[in-house]
């Protein structure tokens, strides 16, 4: 880049209002962010940095001419960085538990992987091809939305079960279609499967 166009870029970059450049740093950094590597950032002199950041602090909590909002900005060990605040904790925790459930154990994701490749499929048919009860594991399956009840056997009223889009959603796949062969997976490639089942 040339010295031409890095002055165009430096000069396109500092007519965006101070305050907008403060805040795009503010966003990404992970840890607080002292003022004179703010500054630097935002290619400005550090007292201009400091006194939009005392205005940034005044708007956040409702002293400006907006409403208070639910972050707030501090300045906490010799760094800036947005906080939520206090009196939100219970509701980001809250969310952000039910955004991260546990792992699913080995002997959930192998059930999961049977039920994807040889769906529709029983719980005993699960059973005899994994050698163990899958009882449990398919309770779990089931309440992590991964698989469902797909219909009752007619004669012997055995439920099947295949999975669901949250699967698909997890694996980042749009159809059972994409799944890897299952036949390089296996020592014959096909124990436990049916001829025309193996995708």
């Amino acid at each position: 880049m040339t010295d031409d166009v890095t002055e165009a870029v430096d000069d396109a970059v500092t007519e965006i209002p101070l305050a907008e450049r403060i805040e795009a740093i503010l966003f990404i950094v992970d840890e607080p962010i002292g003022l004179v590597a703010l500054a630097a950032a935002v290619s400005s002199p550090v007292p201009a940095v400091r006194q939009t950041l005392e205005a940034l602090v005044e708007d956040y909590d409702g002293r400006g001419k907006g409403p208070r909002r639910g972050f707030e900005l501090r300045e906490v060990g010799g760094g800036w960085r947005l906080y939520v605040r206090e009196d939100l904790d219970a509701v980001v925790a809250e969310f952000v538990g039910g955004q991260a459930p546990a792992r699913l154990s080995q002997a959930a994701l192998e059930t999961l992987a049977v039920i994807a490749y040889k769906q529709p499929v029983t719980r005993s048919q699960v059973a005899s091809i994994r050698a163990v009860n899958v009882d449990s594991v398919v309770r779990t399956l089931l309440a992590r939305g991964l698989i469902t009840e797909l219909f009752a056997d007619s004669e012997t009223g055995a439920i099947n079960y295949g999975t669901t889009d949250a699967l698909l959603q997890h694996l980042g796949i749009n159809s059972l279609d994409e799944l890897p062969p299952i036949s390089p997976l296996l020592d014959d490639g096909a124990d436990g499967f049916d001829e025309g089942t193996i995708r």
